[in-house]
């Protein structure tokens, strides 16, 4: 189905280019000729997997906490990251999924954090990266509503700050070199302002997203380790506490945003 879906993007590309003659095709291009995102194939697929008995326990996900008791998905991404006393800890969507994974199902972590992105070059995909797409969908057009109640949260949200600002590697750049001023790009592509809350809030609301030019749906944590790689700095840990802190500053920041998933984008 997936190979399906390149395909037809393959012919709105050609189509749009012969209609538009000079003009080139863009992502709105491929929103309105395509109406509904692609992403919405990983959603369904999610839910089946999110269903499925799986792992050396052979159970389902179904009785997974993401912060609203056993099983409930719905508004449970619009109040993530959140601290969760079973684990003592501040969790984002991808380390709550990845510990009941491993809690529940009684799978490898290390085989977890591998698997964590798709390679669609390799006609790999992950299973995460659709899990993700479908428990964030059920909180559609609700509003972020992320709080720092918990001493643990506060601190996760200071320290993701800090990486926010931290400026590092060769290239000495930070988070905020891209993403803490109005009207700032790169070639042509848009950069948002996480200290500019309207603009926050719809940007993080489209996330996961389908990304066109990867032909997979993406994740935060996938956009956190890609903004690590473009930065030459090291590949930073799967759904750890660092990667966890900058998704949880960055969603504060965009409280109120409504969400939107799976989105396109370029």
């Amino acid at each position: 189905m997936k190979k399906q879906t390149s395909l037809v993007l393959a012919a709105i590309l050609s189509a749009t280019s012969l209609t538009l003659s000079a003009k080139p095709a863009s992502v709105d291009d491929y929103r309105a000729m395509l109406g509904d995102s692609p992403g919405l194939l990983w959603v369904e697929d999610g839910e089946a997997l999110w269903k499925q008995k799986s792992g050396p326990k052979n159970v389902s996900l179904e009785a997974c906490d993401l912060g609203k008791g056993p099983g409930v998905i719905a508004g449970a991404y619009a109040e993530l990251p959140r601290y969760f006393k079973d684990t003592d800890n501040v969790m984002d969507l991808e380390a709550r999924l990845k510990h009941c994974m491993v809690s529940l199902q009684g799978k490898d972590p290390k085989q977890i954090d591998k698997q964590a992105f798709s390679s669609p070059k390799k006609y790999i995909d992950s299973d995460m990266e659709k899990m993700v797409a479908y428990v964030a969908a059920a909180s559609n057009s609700m509003p972020f509503n992320v709080t720092l109640n918990h001493a643990k949260e506060k601190a996760a949200y200071e320290a993701g700050e800090a990486l926010f600002w931290r400026r590092s590697s060769v290239m000495d750049f930070s988070c905020a070199t891209c993403h803490a001023q109005d009207d700032k790009r790169i070639r042509l592509q848009s950069l948002y302002n996480a200290y500019n809350k309207e603009n926050a809030g719809k940007t993080i609301g489209t996330w996961p997203t389908y990304r066109v030019s990867q032909d997979t749906v993406r994740t935060m944590q996938h956009r956190m380790w890609d903004c690590h790689w473009q930065m030459r700095l090291p590949d930073i840990d799967y759904a750890s506490d660092a990667a966890t802190a900058l998704i949880l500053f960055m969603t504060k920041q965009a409280n109120d945003g409504e969400i939107q998933v799976p989105s396109i984008k370029r």
